[in-house]
């Protein structure tokens, strides 16, 4: 495909294409943006942020973290359950769900929910691992 009359077709280094991607990525930035400012098409951009060699190495260990990601199963035995308040409850709180709930603990610790849950039962999760 040509480009307008009189423009020659750029060249990209690979330097400068890893650095148009992870301007791509950062967070709150569009790849709309990026485009505007290099004059170039959304779509190439897309394309190269699928090529690994153009993934940063910040961004490449951020995934193999996710990859090697596993779920691990909780079991909570011999805690005697602390005197705490009773959470009161309502018909109409019982029958609140939510899709996505994200809990980041005091110590960096992160609990995340994903799929329709009960309010009841993310609380009765989190005074659960709380004791």
């Amino acid at each position: 495909m040509a480009g307008k009359k009189g423009q020659k077709k750029r060249i990209w280094s690979e330097e400068e294409k890893r650095s148009i991607c992870a301007q791509a990525r950062v967070s709150g930035v569009s790849v709309a943006q990026v485009a505007r400012r290099y004059a170039m098409n959304t779509n190439l951009i897309h394309k190269w942020l699928r090529d690994p060699r153009f993934v940063s190495e910040e961004h490449a260990a951020d995934l193999s973290v996710h990859e090697n990601a596993t779920f691990l199963p909780i079991e909570i035995t011999g805690i005697a359950p602390a005197p705490t308040a009773p959470i009161a409850s309502t018909p109409s709180t019982d029958s609140i769900t939510a899709q996505r709930v994200d809990i980041t603990l005091s110590d960096g610790r992160r609990i995340l929910v994903e799929g329709p849950t009960a309010l009841s039962a993310i609380v009765a999760m989190v005074s659960g691992l709380a004791r």
